[in-house]
């Protein structure tokens, strides 16, 4: 790791020939796409035994001056699976309300307050618990707040980007963009932990 450090003594930065060192590791585990009624209240009840889930969103990507897109895709990772919410296939807006609005679940992930911003574009929500990873990492003194970054400071492992200027829009996902979207919850999720086990959740002195 870098030898610069914050404060505590842990690793502040990572260069990116230390991330490509780094093993890859991607989600292994259940995935589970939203696409009808049935699927998503199964996803609702799966999410709602949760106290913190890992939260992103996905959108088609822009290539030309003044184009832009919507959310499209929901990535909300429990500890049991992770569900991909596809807006434009099934009306997610009641359920996804009612769990960014819910008081006891903590929403874990990165730079959220873009992500919410497009999102109530879609359907309107108050959201709550909502907590933005890179902001608890940038009061300890890391200036590195990206989820790659994060992962490999954190969690000692490379997450892939290949997929990130894929099409989201479309009806039927591919493996490999849903392994990508499923990866990046399921590593939010798994941040939130081990800054719980650090004790980074708590205001740096």
């Amino acid at each position: 790791m870098s030898a610069e450090t914050t404060p505590s003594g842990d690793a502040a930065a990572i260069t990116r020939e230390e991330i490509a060192d780094l093993p890859i590791r991607r989600y292994q585990g259940e995935v589970r796409l939203v696409a009808t009624v049935d699927d998503l209240a199964a996803a609702m009840d799966d999410i709602r035994r949760e106290t913190v889930v890992g939260l992103d969103t996905e959108t088609r990507p822009a290539f030309t001056k003044g184009e832009s897109h919507l959310p499209c895709l929901v990535q909300v990772a429990t500890a049991r699976a992770v569900h991909l919410f596809q807006l434009q296939r099934v009306d997610c807006s009641l359920a996804l309300t009612q769990l960014l609005e819910h008081p006891d679940i903590v929403k874990a992930g990165i730079a959220l307050a873009h992500d919410l911003r497009q999102l109530k574009q879609v359907f309107p929500f108050e959201s709550v618990r909502v907590l933005d990873l890179g902001g608890i990492v940038r009061r300890h003194g890391v200036r590195q707040t990206g989820l790659r970054n994060l992962v490999g400071l954190y969690l000692g492992f490379r997450i892939p980007k290949g997929q990130r200027t894929s099409n989201w829009a479309a009806p039927r996902l591919s493996p490999s963009q849903i392994n990508y979207a499923a990866t990046d919850a399921w590593a939010c999720r798994e941040l939130y932990l081990r800054f719980r086990d650090l004790g980074l959740l708590a205001p740096a002195p």
